[in-house]
């Protein structure tokens, strides 16, 4: 009983001992540090006016938010449905399947952020200082890049027009607007889905010119509709076009059967009723004109339904919220930046102090 009485004071002892010598050990860091109180606050003030120059020489970052609510695959074509099942039962094909899930959801997010899509969107006509440039040229002139192709003699000349074709482009246009996309995709785009029990999507553009933002925003939405519209309607439009011109083609032979239906009757007139066999030509053109004219109208009944069923499928894009002048700006605080700065600068020095006293203990 005496032994573990002795052992606990033991122990007791111990831990006073090691607390103790913590509290010297962080007094002597103290007095230490203490003497270095000048060096310690002179680098503080440089560190905080480097935050502060900083702060004042970064541009502000303007944001363009774009808002649109994506077409439901799933909810009813109402009559529309089963006018379109009814002649598909008949073996008739009027569209309306259009490209199924393949631009919805998360799958519309990333043909936004395609490739395909951006440098479409980058190759589009813009007002930009009184001119009409594109996209990718306005890019190119406020981030300023042409000042480092000047040195270069296959970039200095290098130009993005609006009426260039994107196949012809040479290796360095290439190049060039590949490291855009990707600078744009990486830094500048945001598209995300605000919720996901609804379908609404968020576009977000951020760069250091406001005009830039909001052009390529709303640019790019409307590539991305245009783009999905042109994929999915286009059996559609096939169908309405082929429709359109068996009808044409059936309306001409019917208005060649009327006139050749008048034309009979105008040889037969007041003819002998007991040569019936000159009447042959007029009845055979009398037929013609029946079965024209009911195939006729079987052909515009198609044709209607399938320009509903066309644009039953367009537009994909309803915008809700457009990017409205003057954007919304995210500025750095010169308050926060010179604090940082200066507690950052004061921080690595006092490690910086202590560390060095450490080496210097352990090499003595």
């Amino acid at each position: 009983m005496q032994s573990e009485n002795t052992s606990n004071n033991t122990n007791f002892d111990n831990d006073e001992i090691s607390l103790k010598e913590l509290i010297f050990k962080i007094r002597e860091w103290y007095q230490f540090l203490l003497t270095k109180w000048k060096l310690i606050v002179a680098v503080s003030a440089i560190g905080g006016a480097i935050g502060l120059t900083y702060a004042f020489f970064q541009k502000p970052i303007y944001k363009a938010d774009l808002t649109f609510a994506m077409e439901d695959e799933k909810s009813g074509g109402g009559g529309l449905s089963g006018a379109l099942g009814l002649a598909s039962s008949f073996g008739i094909d009027l569209g309306g399947g259009g490209a199924g899930g393949a631009f919805s959801g998360a799958n519309l997010m990333a043909l936004m952020k395609s490739r395909k899509i951006v440098e479409k969107t980058l190759l589009s006509p813009v007002s930009y200082k009184g001119k009409t440039v594109s996209l990718a040229e306005y890019y190119i002139a406020f981030n300023e890049l042409r000042d480092g192709w000047k040195k270069s003699p296959s970039l200095k000349n290098i130009q993005f027009p609006v009426t260039s074709d994107r196949s012809n482009f040479t290796l360095q246009q290439d190049s060039i607007l590949k490291n855009i996309f990707l600078g744009i995709v990486t830094n500048n785009l945001s598209v995300a889905q605000t919720d996901k029990k609804i379908s609404i999507i968020n576009v977000t553009v951020n760069s250091i010119e406001e005009g830039f933002s909001k052009e390529f925003c709303e640019t790019l939405a409307k590539v991305t509709s245009d783009y999905y519209v042109e994929i999915k309607s286009k059996k559609s439009r096939m169908n309405v076009e082929i429709l359109q011109k068996q009808a044409d083609s059936i309306r001409a032979e019917l208005n060649n059967a009327i006139t050749g239906v008048a034309a009979a009757s105008d040889n037969v007139y007041n003819l002998n009723p007991a040569f019936n066999i000159k009447k042959t030509p007029s009845t055979r053109r009398q037929i013609d004109v029946q079965a024209n004219t009911a195939i006729l109208t079987q052909l515009v009944a198609n044709l209607e339904l399938s320009k509903v069923s066309l644009r039953k499928e367009t537009p994909l894009i309803q915008v809700i919220d457009r990017p409205i002048l003057p954007l919304d700006k995210d500025r750095v605080s010169k308050k926060k930046s010179l604090l940082l700065g200066g507690f950052l600068a004061g921080f690595l020095t006092v490690l910086y102090l202590v560390f060095t006293s450490l080496y210097k203990k352990m090499i003595a």
